[in-house]
């Protein structure tokens, strides 16, 4: 499970890092650029949006890094990770798999114990 939750973690940081280029991206052309109604209009929650794209995906990979070493805090990065990007970002084709990957990432990293204790982490 440590596994899983390590390489779902890190491909679900990768992909929300490419989500995040086009969400912060996005924020700063509307805004360098001014609005165009009906085609480009600007976020009412810009700053949020632009944390997200940043923090998010990098608390994905380090969840995901930390979850063969550190299971119980990779899965609380991961979970903290899918619900940021839930947040900012929503449910859609582009997050699908970046907030399912960190959130199922989550989910087993706080279900894994130490392989060789009897007992989980808690």
């Amino acid at each position: 499970m440590r596994n899983a939750a390590m390489i779902l973690g890190v491909i679900a940081g990768l992909i929300g890092m490419i989500v995040g280029f086009f969400g912060y991206g996005y924020i700063e052309l509307v805004e360098r650029f001014g609005e165009v109604e009906g085609v480009a209009e600007q976020f009412d929650n810009a700053q949020v949006i632009q944390v997200a794209s940043l923090v998010a995906p990098l608390l994905a990979i380090a969840g995901g890094a930390m979850a063969h070493a550190r299971a119980l805090i990779g899965g609380v990065l991961l979970l903290m990770s899918a619900a940021g990007m839930y947040y900012a970002f929503g449910f859609n084709a582009f997050t699908m798999f970046p907030v399912a990957f960190a959130a199922v990432a989550g989910i087993l990293g706080l279900a894994a114990g130490k392989p060789d204790e009897p007992k989980a982490h808690f």
